[in-house]
């Protein structure tokens, strides 16, 4: 960016660490980072209601179980049923439908779980349902490891309306099927232009994601390939070179000289500003954090993957859900778990006054599509 911010200042302090010691006989091994700081703690304590010794164990034991949740699908293979972090033990909890690898699970930390489906069949189930239009009423649906089952989220108010009750008996010919009620039905957090530190596309204001090689990721709903984007200060930013919404909501803006990318998720003075280290991640039931230029820094839990979410303008697949509220101009800011990057905000339901729920794009599909490297530190 143009301007001397907390951002600014934590690329300073980045660009002085990494130029520091240059020899190798005075070199010495970097020290492990702290499991958090004191303002994420605070949020942590804020909005999860964790004593600050909790937060720091809870923390350790999400960043143990994601490694743990990589290394167990491996191992697992065709009986892997999902998993999740169980906050109350701190564990790892890994669904099989195969005794025979209980063993091998449990020897890289995890606790096990024994039931019926797979996840590559609860999948496909899914994947079924994603191939054909939902009614308002349906708010989404995603394969939950904890209930072995594809759960269908549908609005209170509408929950007996006829094209409600006809998706979810569909729904329950192609597999196991539990039905979950939501308060409202989700929408897109962009927001008209007022002030802040966002970025702006026509009349419409976003937040930026996460720093990539040449720009920023965000979200796909805020504007078109093609569209030009204006800084905080009004000035020429950027332009969107990549952008799809319905079915996905992606987006890659890249930005004009004058303009730089640091790997950094503002804190908004609630915590320090979060160096970026990587895009590990977080499993189901983890803490999870979000930054945005309107409600700023909010945290919750990982909720559900893969969710296929059932906004108005269509739907989009492969979301994560999230306990974290947000509003509206926060569409497209960061989702990060510790200083792993998870994705871009989407869009949910409610407010940061009487709470409500979110879902962001997963980063690394992001990255994937076009071909991105995200910048860390």
């Amino acid at each position: 960016m143009k301007r001397t911010t907390p951002l600014g200042f934590a690329l300073a302090a980045l660009l002085l660490t990494l130029g520091a010691g240059t020899g190798a006989a005075q070199a010495a091994p970097p020290p492990e980072p702290a499991a958090a700081s004191a303002g994420l703690i605070d949020a942590l304590r804020d909005d999860l209601g964790l004593s600050p010794a909790r937060a720091e164990e809870r923390l350790r034991a999400e960043k143990a179980a994601a490694r743990v949740e990589e290394e167990a699908r491996r191992t697992a293979g065709g009986a892997y049923a999902g998993a999740w972090f169980d906050p109350a033990s701190e564990r790892l909890v890994v669904a099989l439908t195969d005794r025979a690898e209980e063993a091998g699970v449990r020897a890289l930390g995890a606790d096990t779980r024994l039931v019926r489906h797979s996840a590559a069949a609860l999948d496909r189930a899914k994947a079924r349902l994603d191939g054909r239009a939902a009614p308002r009423g349906v708010a989404g649906w995603h394969v939950d490891p904890r209930t072995n089952s594809v759960v269908v989220t549908v609005v209170r108010a509408e929950r007996d309306a006829p094209a409600v009750r006809a998706f979810v008996e569909e729904a329950r010919a192609h597999g196991p099927v539990t039905v979950a009620e939501t308060a409202a039905a989700p929408r897109t957090y962009a927001a008209g232009t007022v002030g802040g530190d966002p970025y702006y596309t026509g009349n419409v204001r976003c937040s930026i994601g996460f720093s990539v090689h040449g720009g920023f990721v965000t979200a796909g709903h805020c504007g078109r390939a093609g569209a030009a984007v204006r800084g905080w200060d009004g000035s020429a930013m950027g332009t969107f070179q990549g952008s799809s919404f319905p079915g996905d909501d992606y987006a890659y803006v890249s930005v004009h000289s004058g303009w730089w990318t640091v790997p950094v998720v503002l804190g908004w003075g609630v915590i320090p500003d979060r160096l970026v280290r990587g895009s590990a991640e977080a499993p189901v039931g983890a803490s999870i954090c979000r930054s945005g230029s309107t409600t700023k820094w909010h945290c919750g839990t990982v909720l559900a993957k893969n969710e296929t979410v059932n906004y108005s303008q269509g739907a989009v697949h492969q979301m994560t859900k999230t306990s974290v509220c947000a509003e509206g101009g926060d569409s497209g800011g960061a989702f990060i778990s510790g200083d792993q990057a998870q994705g871009v905000t989407s869009g949910g339901w409610g407010n940061c006054s009487s709470g409500g729920e979110t879902w962001f794009q997963p980063v690394n599909e992001i990255l994937g599509r076009y071909g991105l490297t995200l910048h860390t530190a």
